[in-house]
Order: C-alpha cells, then structure tokens, then sequence
C-alpha cells in the first residue's frame, strides 16, 4: 500500500507517516507580495561570432535578436542574415528579466551594447551567454539569463526562449528591518553574514545597511538563516507559518501510532532522489517540501525538536549552492554544540547531501531516537530570537545531561562581551553602536550593563571602542535568569561639576581628555583646563564671563 506520494506504508510509522503528510497543506500562510518583470523578446547572444550567430539565426523568429562578439573587429556594428552584430568586445553584464544592460569598456567611460545599435536599445529582455568563461559566475543567475554549457543545453534553451515574452511575477522572498540590523554602526563595518550566503549575489552593503535587489533574488534563503537578529526573514512561506503547519503534522503521526519522528526537508534540487533512491528510507522519516533548503536554519531546526521530531535532515543535492551549503554547516557547528551541551545526540539534526545514495541511506538509517520527551506547545512567535529561546527553554527542561555553558566557535550568534575595567572610560559609544541594544548605560549613573540574550557577537562594539577595552566571547549560556537579566560589566563614581555640583563624566573619561589636549593651544592656561572639570552647561557660562571680563563680545552676539 502507498500514498500519493509514492512512499510505501508497510509498518506503523509508514501509515503515520501518511497522516503527517496529509497534513501538509501550505495554502493559508501568510502572503508576501510579488516581484513583477515584463519581457519584450528582446534577446542579447554574446559569445564568439560564429557560434553566436548561429545560435541567433536558429532561434524562434518572434524574437528581437543581437549579437555581442566577444573579440573586436572591423566593421563594429553590421547586419548579417537581418540580425544586428555588435563587435565590441566583452561585455559586463548586470540586470535581470527585462532590464538587462550590457557595457563596453572602463567604468567610467563604459558604452552599452545598446547605444551601438540604430535605433539604439536601453535594455535587452533575455541573454544568452556563449562566453568562455561565462559573463556572470553568481551560482543563482538572475531570470532570464541563460550559459548553456553544451549543443543540447543550447537546444533547450532556444526552445523556451518563446516562452519568456510577456509579463511575469514570482514571489518576493524576504523581508528587511534595517532598525535590527547588525551591519553597521558609527562608521563601522559589522555582520556581512547575509552578503556571504547569498548565491545569487542579490545583497550588497549601502553604509551602515544592506540592500536586498528583489530582481536578483531567487529565494535561496541562506541571508535569512545566516543573519543573528532576524533582520532579513524569509517570506515563502514565513518560518512561523512553516513551523505551525508541520507541528499539526507532528500531531498527526503521533495520532496515528507512529513513533521517532524525523523530519527530512527537500526543494527542487534532492526531490528526485529523495523520491527516487531513498523511497525505502526508514518511514519515520517525514519528507518536507520547501522553495529552498537554505530557508531553513538553526530556530526552524531546534523548534522542530522541541515539538516532537526526534532528528532533522536538510537534504542537498550536488547543485545546491555552495552559498548555502555553506552556511549550513556554519549554522550545524553552532547547533550541535548546543545539543551536545544539554547531552543531545549531536546526530539528530544533520545535513546529507541525497545525491549521493548509498552514504544518504545509511545516514537516514542510523538517525537517533530519543530522549523521550512531552513536545512542546507552543505557538512560533514571528521573530527569529523569540523561536530560539522557546525551543531551547523546552529542550533543556528535558536536557539528559545539562551543561551551564559552553564554548562555541568564533563567529557564532550568542555569547558575552568583556570588558576591561582599566582601559574602559565608560564613553557609551559601544552602546550607541549596538543593534541589539545588548548592550545599555546606566540610566544617568556611569554604567555599562549586557544581557547576553540579545548579543548576536557582530563585532560592531569591538571596533567601536576607541580604547580598545572590549573583546568578544562566542558561547552559549544556558540558565535562563542569568541570560537573560541584565548584568553589570564596569563602573566608575561620576565625576561632579566643579561649579554646579552636577554629575557628568567619570574620572577615566577625564584622564583621557586631558591627555588628548594636553598640547591643544586652547587648553593652556589653568583657567581653560579648569573648564574640563565643569559641565557642558557651566563650561559655556565660564566662558562667556570670561570673555566678558577680557571686553570682548561672546560668541553669537552679532558684535
């Protein structure tokens, strides 16, 4: 007996199974709005003259075609067969489904492709790259571009060249905050966790923020799993949307008798093999559907454990982006870290690339079961932090073997912030640099205090620092109260206004003053210097009066 999945139902687990899968329906999710492209036909070939041309000749006679040849020749722009030759040399190419731009020559002085044709043509639609090697490397080209590696590639792509005319959507996969984001801060470069796992090179930093080109984007998912903060989300589905759907279909097998579940996620890229080579995989293993299996990171992963799953799998395939992979693994070292901190087995959640069918077998086979534990109840708050802490509450409730805490491997999202008391003069540019707000003053009194929580290790506080008093230690805390409570990290006894008596500045805020001016011509005599002792209020006043005293008008009044 099977289901409509194909995958058989031989035991308990496998009608389970069956019922968990039915339960699988990802229609009432949360929307997310569309990205829409509008192509004319307008194609761009760019490769060596003659195997572009002939590929141009062959395509589909409802296209506007033009041929970029890679080499410079004589005469620069020609007409051959009714199709437009421009002899220019290499292009650098950028753009996307109807709005590609291809420019000749230095940054500066660049010409397009386009400018060379008569009449001249802003943008080309579609681009097919003969080029050796090929214009753009990104391992998620945009839509529209196409670099057939061989003859029968090319074939297939001449065939849906037709097909790319007219107007088109997909969906807009992320979603940004700039207000938690830790790139940057006070002129200082922080988190580029995003910009490295995206394999569709979609992301760049702007200053202080990142940008997100949603024409680029092909909804990898690595940015949204890779950032700390929950400053870039998926949207297709949203994480708390996914992880409601599969905790009713956690509910569902264990409802049906099925025991040890294991949640195996998958996307366009494993879904054949996972259906073909591994359908006899054990059938406590629960196939799930996703756009792209770097959507899903460390707090879908952890949530899915709490909620019952005894192991996770991501599936990747041989062309899934190395992007992604990548920061995968990055994502597996922190999170089996953490597992094995509360006396988990470090195997239950893991990454298999299912292309490779005997080691993937074996890998599903000898997932781990247990510890037994009640699954957790609730509901997946829609920021990425507050999933963390609610899985990791409810693991470590039924931690076999509770650790206080643990080290972790640099670049890791948790951790503490150190300071040295004889170097910190209590400035606060750490806390005005802080995106997380981890870091806070005292509230009027001279003050440094963290809350280890919302310290995601971006290193902004580090550089920040003009006295080079903080440094950073990646690790995970595990008690709760101490955690998450606020705790003191340096004071010092405010320093009182010589004239008023008001607090304003610390002792070591002083010191450091005094030795950066000590050379300043406005800072020579005793009187001057005696104004570094005063508030920014009586510091003024004195100074008026002194200049009132010498008969000189003070600054402002229009003397």
């Amino acid at each position: 007996m099977t289901n409509p999945t194909g995958l058989p139902e031989h035991s308990r687990d496998g009608k389970a199974r069956a019922a968990a899968l039915a339960r699988l329906s990802f229609e009432d999710v949360t929307p997310t709005a569309v990205v829409e492209f509008v192509s004319r036909g307008r194609c761009l070939f760019v490769g060596e003259e003659a195997r572009a041309l002939d590929a141009a000749r062959r395509a589909d006679p409802g296209l506007s075609c033009t041929v970029a040849v890679t080499v410079r020749a004589l005469p620069a722009t020609a007409v051959v067969d009714g199709i437009a030759v421009v002899r220019a040399g290499r292009p650098t190419l950028r753009g996307a489904l109807g709005d590609f731009e291809a420019s000749l020559g230095a940054e500066s002085g660049a010409t397009t492709v386009g400018a060379l044709l008569s009449p001249p043509v802003d943008r080309f639609d579609l681009v097919v790259d003969l080029c050796d090697p090929p214009l753009l490397q990104q391992a998620m080209p945009p839509l529209g571009y196409y670099a057939p590696r061989d003859a029968a590639e090319l074939e297939a792509v001449l065939a849906v060249l037709p097909d790319m005319r007219g107007e088109f959507e997909k969906p807009k996969f992320f979603d940004y905050d700039p207000d938690i984001c830790a790139h940057g801060r006070s002129g200082k470069r922080g988190c580029t966790r995003c910009i490295d796992a995206c394999p569709a090179e979609a992301i760049v930093s702007i200053g202080e923020r990142i940008q997100v080109n949603p024409y680029l984007c092909q909804g990898g998912g690595g940015c949204a799993t890779a950032c700390p903060t929950g400053a870039i989300t998926y949207a297709y589905p949203q994480a708390a949307d996914l992880l409601g759907i599969l905790r009713q279909a956690l509910q569902a097998y264990r409802d049906g008798g099925g025991a040890a579940p294991a949640v195996l996620f998958h996307d366009e890229a494993s879904r054949e093999a996972v259906f073909g080579e591994l359908a006899s995989m054990p059938e406590r293993v629960i196939p799930v559907p996703v756009e792209e299996v770097g959507s899903v990171g460390m707090d879908t992963w952890l949530t899915l454990l709490a909620y019952g799953a005894d192991a996770v799998v991501v599936a990747t395939a041989d062309r899934t982006p190395a992007q992604l992979v990548e920061a995968a693994q990055d994502q597996l070292v922190t999170t089996r870290a953490i597992l094995c901190g509360m006396g988990f087995d470090e195997g239950c959640v893991r990454l298999v690339n299912v292309e490779q069918a005997a080691a993937a077998r074996a890998a599903l086979a000898a997932l781990p079961t247990g510890p037994a534990r009640p699954p957790a109840t609730f509901v997946a708050p829609s920021d990425k932090r507050g999933r963390l802490r609610l899985a990791l509450q409810h693991l470590y409730a039924y931690a076999p073997a509770p650790r206080r805490s643990i080290p972790l491997q640099a670049g890791a999202p948790f951790g503490e912030v150190k300071v040295d008391a004889q170097a910190c003069t209590l400035c606060m540019s750490c806390v005005s640099s802080c995106p997380t707000h981890a870091l806070q003053d005292g509230r009027g009194l001279p003050q440094l205090n963290f809350r280890e929580w919302s310290c995601v290790q971006c290193g902004l506080c580090e550089r920040t620092c003009p006295e080079t008093a903080i440094t950073l230690n990646p690790r995970f805390l595990y008690d709760l109260e101490v955690r998450e409570k606020p705790r003191l990290l340096h004071e010092e006894q405010p320093l009182c206004c010589v004239s008023c008596g008001k607090p304003f500045a610390t002792r070591s805020m002083l010191d450091v003053l005094e030795k950066k001016l000590a050379g300043h011509w406005m800072f020579q005599t005793e009187e001057s210097r005696r104004r570094l002792l005063m508030c920014e209020d009586c510091r003024v006043r004195d100074m008026f009066s002194a200049q009132h005293r010498a008969g000189r008008p003070g600054p402002g009044t229009g003397a």
